[in-house]
């Protein structure tokens, strides 16, 4: 084909247009990798423009298909599209802004600080980006989750007459997320669940940083997809436009299974002379080699961020046109489905809002005074059974773990999630921990409010997507049980030590270590209510006493984060005891003991430091008063991170070694964690 000829034809000049944009961003930036954004231009093209179910107009309406750019350096590739498909902007309240989420400046400015165009996609920057994708393979495992989603609200709003939600989920990857163990632990759970509604186009360029895959990925994938239970197809050229309209068209005919679309691509090299892997992956082409590239699209050579009239009108006259109209029917039939439904309505609409139904904590428990207790696992599954059936889309499961966690819920009609039922609120993530936390964030972008379940010891596995939900500021709920060197007998492959601080370390999210029964009411009464942040809530295997409310202070205090459970007579202590979790009812008992050998205590529970660290200043001081400096924190946990609370003079009862196997009272002798020993170090502090 001459490039006369190709200047021509609109189709060509759309997809050059998205490689054009691409490479000049790239160079501008002197950053980034243009070669895969080049060479999946067509195929993005194809699908944008034929076949996804997407509105540019209101790029957040509920039932859009959701594109994944799981290969997320070739970012280009996606800002290109959202400019030249004119994608709108949306606000924090969910309102659609007139002006375009990408605008050509924003291109121009691709990596820069401040851009809307960063180096890899990030959810809440950019309208039009589904999720965050940074880390390979993350973005495919989240599409699973998107797809659940759909499958499981389908499954709940849906009625004769009102087919409100049955959208389907795109996931463009390459070999980099083929290698990602996440992405297998993915697509075997997506195969399991019958998932016939998720797409990944697989780019198969044989390439990656070190060189050609054959160094190390020589597997074949189409057999390991057909064994996961997916269907595959194949795309012999990614410049195939025919191929890839039949490839996506076989999706959508397809039935009871995923489907795996593999495009065979030769990267983008610029000139045909330039062969140097790295270059034409993670650097630049240069400008000699995008005047070269331009002529040879048959594009103006001396053009910068050239976007022709023709091209803007080429997408509004498809996908523009077509995913109005699609919307516009959706929206009248929402009109129609309130009338019909009217609950069923307020709910899919309050989900969109990240609003809670009316009534949601009208079963909350109340846990009377027992010296025996409950474990907070047993506290939590009382009370997420509790709070469950007044938030209907409040679903998840756990990692294989749910009768060791307690997080199945058991009320009439729950049901399990299932390939047969997909209404079912019990999911069932197999063991997979990092696979199912990366399913709970493409939930919760779904506006699902979504729960996973495992031991602390095993956030180490999840840790990856737990970042990434903190990063997009989405309110997904990871429950955490078997918290500490508690799980005794285990031994330390099983006891979490550097776990807690290591999550407490994640910038936006909220970790929550309940005392008693009651603390684990309020905290789930704060969880509930979150709308942008992701929570750890860290619960015993072990009872725990339920604590005498009309003895010590109300429960509601974990609202603040930390509060004074127990104070001197006189309000003015010698010394503070500050504890989270099991080692709450620890520092009572040495507090009471203190109390009577005439030692003023005040004991503090903190069961969450990011909380109490939003206070303001008069109520920090208020609960740890800077003049009193004699401080003991317990925690049976690393102490890294109490000096902010407890100073240089203070003392941190904590692990500063792995655990040990045995039962528990033999541990907690052997680490520090008894009530005699903390009564020991205080009264050393203040010289009794």
């Amino acid at each position: 084909m001459t490039p006369s000829t190709i200047t021509q034809d609109i189709q060509q000049k759309a997809i050059n247009n998205i490689r054009t944009l691409s490479m000049e961003a790239v160079q501008a930036a002197n950053s980034g990798h243009p070669g895969t954004a080049m060479a999946m231009a067509p195929v993005v093209y194809t699908l944008w423009q034929n076949h996804l179910r997407f509105d540019p107009n209101d790029p957040i309406w509920p039932n859009r298909d959701r594109f994944v750019l799981s290969i997320g350096h070739a970012s280009m590739l996606l800002y290109s599209i959202l400019h030249l498909t004119q994608v709108k902007s949306v606000n924090g309240k969910y309102e659609t802004l007139g002006e375009p989420s990408v605008t050509l400046d924003d291109i121009k400015s691709f990596r820069q600080l401040d851009s809307k165009c960063p180096g890899h996609p990030e959810y809440r920057w950019t309208s039009g980006v589904e999720t965050t994708t940074g880390p390979l393979g993350q973005g495919v495992a989240t599409s699973v989750g998107m797809a659940m989603a759909s499958k499981w609200m389908g499954a709940h709003f849906n009625r004769p007459n009102h087919e409100m939600i049955n959208y389907n989920v795109f996931a463009l990857h390459g070999d980099g997320c083929m290698m990602e163990g996440v992405a297998s632990e993915a697509a075997s759970m997506a195969g399991h669940l019958k998932l016939d509604n998720l797409c990944w186009i697989y780019d198969n360029n044989r390439i990656t940083i070190e060189g050609n895959t054959s160094l190390s990925f020589t597997e074949d994938v189409a057999t390991r997809f057909i064994a996961y239970g997916w269907n595959v197809t194949r795309v012999g050229d990614a410049n195939d436009i025919d191929m890839l309209n039949r490839a996506f068209d076989t999706f959508h005919k397809t039935t009871d299974r995923p489907t795996l679309i593999i495009v065979d691509s030769h990267i983008a090299w610029g000139a045909p002379h330039k062969q140097d892997t790295s270059a034409a992956h993670g650097e630049p082409l240069g400008e000699d080699e995008i005047r070269a590239t331009k002529k040879n699209y048959g594009w103006d050579e001396n053009s910068s961020f050239l976007v022709p009239e023709d091209v803007l009108a080429h997408y509004q006259e498809g996908i523009g046109t077509r995913g109005k109209k699609l919307r516009d029917e959706w929206m009248s039939s929402f009109d129609n489905y309130k009338k019909d439904h009217k609950q069923l309505a307020d709910h899919l609409y309050k989900m969109q809002k990240r609003e809670l139904p009316d009534g949601w904590d009208k079963d909350l428990p109340v846990f009377e005074a027992d010296p025996k207790g409950l474990a907070g696992r047993q506290a939590s599954e009382k009370v997420l059974n509790a709070l469950a059936p007044n938030i209907p889309w409040l679903i998840g499961g756990a990692a294989d773990l749910a009768p060791s966690t307690k997080t199945r819920l058991g009320f009439e009609g729950a049901g399990d999630f299932s390939a047969e039922d997909y209404s079912g609120r019990n999911m069932h993530f197999g063991i997979r921990e990092f696979a199912m936390t990366s399913a709970l964030n493409g939930m919760s972008l779904s506006k699902i409010r979504p729960y996973g379940a495992g031991f602390l010891i095993f956030s180490d596995y999840a840790r990856s997507a737990i970042r990434l939900a903190a990063l997009m500021e989405i309110p997904v709920i990871n429950i955490f049980t078997h918290d500490s060197i508690g799980v005794g007998e285990d031994g330390p492959t099983h006891q979490p030590v550097e776990q807690l601080i290591s999550l407490r370390a994640i910038p936006g999210l909220t970790v929550m270590r309940p005392g008693d029964s009651n603390e684990v009411v309020e905290c789930w009464r704060i969880i509930a209510q979150m709308t942008h942040e992701p929570v750890c809530l860290i619960l015993t295997r072990q009872a725990l006493p339920t604590l005498d409310r009309t003895k010590y202070a109300a429960a509601s205090g974990v609202a603040k984060g930390a509060y004074i459970l127990a104070d001197a007579d006189d309000g003015k202590p010698d010394v503070l005891l500050l504890a989270t979790g099991s080692e709450v009812s620890l520092m009572i008992n040495a507090y009471e003991t203190l109390k009577a050998a005439g030692v003023k205590a005040r004991v503090v529970s903190m069961p969450s430091w990011e909380i109490f660290e939003a206070q303001d200043a008069a109520y920090k001081e208020s609960v740890l008063p800077a003049a009193i400096s004699n401080r003991i924190s317990v925690e049976q946990a690393s102490t890294v991170g109490w000096d902010r609370y407890v100073g240089l003079r203070g003392k941190a009862i904590g692990m500063e070694t792995f655990g040990a196997s045995a039962p528990l009272k033999e541990l907690q002798k052997k680490f520090g964690f008894t009530p005699e020993h903390i009564v020991d170090v205080a009264k050393g502090m203040v010289g009794k």
